[in-house]
């Protein structure tokens, strides 16, 4: 562990010559591959013909590609054999996105940034006995390809778990037949059942579906916080959602000042940030020696067919880009949909904004995951409130009507009052945002938020619905469109 925290103290003095280096790595071994001949990467010897000579890529783009491996093919866009496949969690798109998971990328890459996340703690916290017990984590599922028997599909989460060494194994709880079942609810009754007479230091996962276990486990047990289930607990790491919103939710049954969090930003198409600073919330240092190369895409170039893209040398504190990939999975000039802004340049760290296409901006507003977040976390702490899940859509203009917004907010804890919940939800979002603060300057085109208080269950039961219940289903916090709202208002018997 010391000596990779040496190795990471390199990329961050030799940013930009790490990238390089890399660059030409994955040029160079994936030349002869299908990808590699039609764009000519025998020849491309700067990231300059790179730019130019390869499109940027989105799924819908790459899929034909993705599809013929997917159907046993080999040697298209990565040279090493590809038998397994990571199937996106997101809830915004009907059909699944399936992110090829080559060797390379399965152990330079998520292996190692679970190694380093391991290492950065123990730096941070030497006097740690994390390793005296073992580490819970909450995974999905994965079953045999549609398109080949040979060729298995599944949850990043239960992909890695699936392909640990036998000593990362020895130290995680519950055992693989039941980390990977995929009956979520019959799931989390065997995990309360062996776990909670295990030494448990640490655990990790989406924030939402890791609350949903401990608070059955305190059901089960009768307990009033997790502590007196697991005394030496620790360590909660998490990632896929930002964890402000949570905080207090995990404060309330985990009550320890020695209670650790960690976040990290892994995802199917990679590992790409974790949290190397002790007491900074959500800012993460972006991991460059991964099998990735990175470039960006500022705001105004988001929609344009042939953006201009910016590499590491060319990016600047506080604005925010979408995330551009070139993987040692195969993924070229591929946008993974989110956006990162940077919060340092030495070294380069970020913090997740939002995703490119989860925002509201129906009246020119602009309002990105990142606003509601804030504003979220805000109200709860004037409020008392604590929620478990949320999201927003436009209320459009009709007739005699101005615009606004629209908030559907499950609680675990009521607020003191929704509507001092919903003055602070709306005035730090002023306070933030300037192009919200000017459109509800005298309620000229958005008047106040409209917040609902859904039941508990309510986005439990949505996504049940849409058969995503469990692993690393997300809810779509930003909308420019209704059609989330609408169903889960039907399903909260909201009109």
């Amino acid at each position: 562990m010391k000596k990779r925290i040496h190795q990471i103290d390199l990329f961050k003095k030799y940013p930009h010559e790490v990238q390089e280096e890399l660059f030409h790595n994955l040029i160079e071994t994936a030349k002869n591959t299908e990808w590699g001949k039609a764009y000519g990467y025998k020849d491309i010897s700067s990231v300059k013909n790179f730019q130019e000579r390869v499109p940027v890529s989105t799924y819908e783009d790459l899929f034909p590609y993705i599809e013929r491996v997917l159907k046993g093919e080999q040697n298209i866009l990565w040279p090493s054999k590809v038998e397994w496949f990571a199937k996106s969690s997101g809830t915004t798109n009907a059909r699944s996105k399936f992110i090829p998971v080559t060797p390379e990328s399965l152990e330079d890459c998520h292996y190692k940034g679970g190694k380093d996340m391991l290492s950065i703690y123990v730096n941070n916290y030497p006097d740690t006995k994390l390793f005296s017990g073992k580490g819970l984590s909450i995974g999905g599922s994965h079953r045999p390809s549609e398109y080949n028997s040979k060729i298995s599909c599944g949850d990043v989460s239960a992909v890695i778990m699936q392909n640990l060494p036998i000593w990362a194994e020895a130290m995680r709880t519950p055992p693989l037949k039941i980390a990977l079942m995929d009956k979520w609810e019959e799931k989390i009754e065997k995990m309360v059942e062996v776990t909670v007479s295990e030494n448990v230091t640490s655990f990790s996962g989406v924030p939402t579906w890791t609350y949903v276990l401990l608070k059955r486990i305190l059901e089960v047990t009768g307990k009033s916080n997790v502590l007196e289930v697991w005394p030496n607990l620790e360590l909660f790491t998490h990632g896929a959602v930002a964890f402000g919103p949570y905080r207090q939710l995990f404060r309330e049954i985990i009550p320890s000042d020695r209670m650790n969090y960690l976040e990290v930003y892994n995802a199917s198409e990679g590992f790409f940030g974790i949290q190397d600073q002790r007491d900074t919330e959500d800012e993460m240092l972006l991991m460059l020696d991964y099998g990735i190369y990175y470039e960006f895409i500022p705001v105004d170039q988001f929609e344009v067919e042939y953006p201009k893209t910016l590499t590491l040398d060319q990016v600047e504190l506080g604005k925010n880009y979408a995330l551009l990939i070139s993987t040692n999975a195969g993924l070229w000039r591929y946008k993974i949909g989110d956006t990162i802004r940077f919060t340092s340049l030495s070294p380069f760290r970020i913090k997740i904004s939002g995703r490119t296409k989860h925002f509201i901006n129906a009246f020119g507003e602009e309002v990105i995951v990142e606003n509601a977040e804030v504003a979220i976390t805000k109200a709860c702490n004037a409020t008392g409130a604590i929620i478990s899940n949320f999201t927003a859509a436009p209320i459009y203009i009709e007739s005699g009507k101005r615009g606004g917004h629209e908030w559907l907010i499950e609680f675990e804890k009521e607020p003191d009052s929704l509507q001092r919940f919903t003055h602070v939800l709306d005035d730090t979002l002023r306070e933030i945002n300037s192009d919200y603060d000017a459109k509800r300057q005298n309620d000229i085109a958005l008047q106040e938020p409209v917040v609902h208080a859904v039941p508990q269950g309510t986005f439990m039961k949505w996504l049940k619905q849409k058969g995503k219940l469990g692993g690393q289903n997300k809810i779509p916090r930003l909308s420019n469109t209704r059609e989330y709202l609408e169903e889960i208002k039907k399903v909260s018997c909201i009109k």
